[in-house]
């Protein structure tokens, strides 16, 4: 995984972005080795939480222009891009994201499709795609629900950039933080998912995402449902005398458990 490392310790995978010679751009290589690097946590039971982040100055510059700009690129069109957002959508295992970098076009919709996205207070984020005489159009999947329509016309139209705390306040991220404390904002996030079931967890994502596309009756059937089963599950048989007895479900780590 050339422009892309993955590294695994006390139970959290960190797949870092770094081919910074293109600025992480969205390039093939850098598009499948990340989806490879998912894939292997989701099959590793030992992976409790994902941290995306990024080398350099650039946490993803949006598409490899370079590659974009070949005629066999024309041909495949997004070069599996929307491939890499449904796989972070769909991802059982939480994925957070580290950004200790600038996020311009494409990279919006990774920041954005990752479970709980944290910035450096220093980072620039935008929609920069119309000053290239092309549109956000993929990530217009995953950034237009956590948007207000009028402030997602005013980025998607002027293509100018913007802090990471207005980055936040439009929904995109869930906060930025002064440089200094990324790592313990993130670490304090990770260590809260240790706390949660392993199979609770990707199931209140799907909650979030499927829930509000629901009829009204046809989410209240569903969900009862999925409650019934997983009040009915060994994970939930644990957490439950976990919590009567006083004590740490056997899933609960923490990093000096491992």
């Amino acid at each position: 995984m050339g422009e892309v490392r993955v590294d695994s310790a006390a139970g959290i995978m960190t797949i870092t972005l770094a081919d910074v010679e293109n600025r992480n751009a969205l390039g093939g290589a850098l598009i499948r080795d990340t989806l490879d690097g998912l894939a292997a946590a989701n099959a590793d039971a030992s992976v409790r939480a994902v941290v995306m982040t990024n080398e350099g100055s650039t946490f993803c510059a949006g598409a490899n222009l370079k590659e974009r700009s070949s005629a066999k690129a024309k041909a495949s069109r997004s070069g599996g891009f929307e491939n890499l957002l449904e796989a972070i959508l769909a991802s059982p295992t939480p994925v957070v994201a580290r950004i200790a970098g600038h996020v311009v076009g494409g990279g919006n919709g990774l920041a954005s499709a990752c479970d709980i996205s944290i910035a450096q207070e220093d980072v620039q984020f935008g929609f920069t795609e119309v000053r290239l005489g092309v549109i956000p159009a993929i990530i217009s999947v995953v950034c237009l629900p956590k948007m207000r329509r009028g402030e997602a016309m005013e980025a998607f139209l002027r293509g100018h950039r913007f802090p990471a705390k207005r980055a936040a306040e439009l929904g995109l991220i869930n906060r930025a933080v002064p440089v200094a404390e990324l790592d313990s904002a993130v670490a304090e996030v990770v260590a809260d998912l240790r706390k949660g079931g392993p199979s609770a967890l990707g199931k209140a994502k799907r909650l979030v995402y499927e829930v509000p596309e629901m009829d009204r009756r046809e989410a209240f059937k569903w969900t009862a449902k999925l409650s019934g089963e997983l009040f009915a599950g060994e994970e939930a048989a644990e957490g439950m005398a976990a919590f009567l007895g006083k004590r740490k479900p056997s899933w609960a780590t923490d990093e000096s458990d491992n």
